[in-house]
């Protein structure tokens, strides 16, 4: 569950036009029912070393059309699981932008080019700003909706329903 709207984490930096095949390579399709062994090779098309450095509250930052390819709900679940804390893209896929709501994974769209592998970055969710901790460089991004943040804040869109029955506009 997401409680905290501030997040700080270091940054995995990829380009443009990663597929969902590079968050869930196609070869663990069998794997979709076992979650947590799936997590295990999260975006390993992309950086097959990524699910041993990540560590909890990292950050995911990539170029233009993160998630883009077919809409396996899974892909946010097993970068979550992972560890990341957020993704930050240019632009991301739309189904892969909601599913990653849904499953309580906060998506921002910003332009990254000023942030750096490795950077360790704070996101202020609410105010929609990003102070990159490395280079001192703060960076607007969007807002979050409010009903989006309450459904991450509740860690997906079953909690929040369960919670609340429907949404609170």
């Amino acid at each position: 569950m997401m409680s905290q709207q501030i997040l700080k984490g270091k940054t995995f930096k990829f380009g443009d036009d990663i597929s969902t095949d590079h968050i869930i390579p196609g070869k663990y399709a069998q794997l979709r029912s076992d979650l947590p062994e799936l997590a295990k090779h999260a975006m390993e098309d992309a950086d097959p070393d990524f699910v041993q450095k990540v560590r909890p509250g990292d950050f995911i930052v990539a170029g233009k059309n993160f998630g883009l390819g077919s809409s396996r709900e899974h892909a946010p679940l097993v970068i979550k699981m992972s560890g990341v804390s957020a993704i930050l893209a240019k632009s991301v896929a739309r189904i892969f932008f909601r599913n990653a709501i849904n499953q309580g994974l906060p998506v921002i769209i910003c332009d990254t080019d000023k942030i750096n592998n490795g950077d360790e970055i704070e996101i202020d969710l609410p105010r929609g700003m990003i102070i990159d901790l490395t280079s001192s460089a703060n960076l607007t991004c969007s807002k979050i909706p409010q009903v989006m943040l309450d459904i991450l804040a509740k860690g997906g869109l079953i909690t929040y329903i369960n919670t609340y029955g429907d949404f609170k506009l």
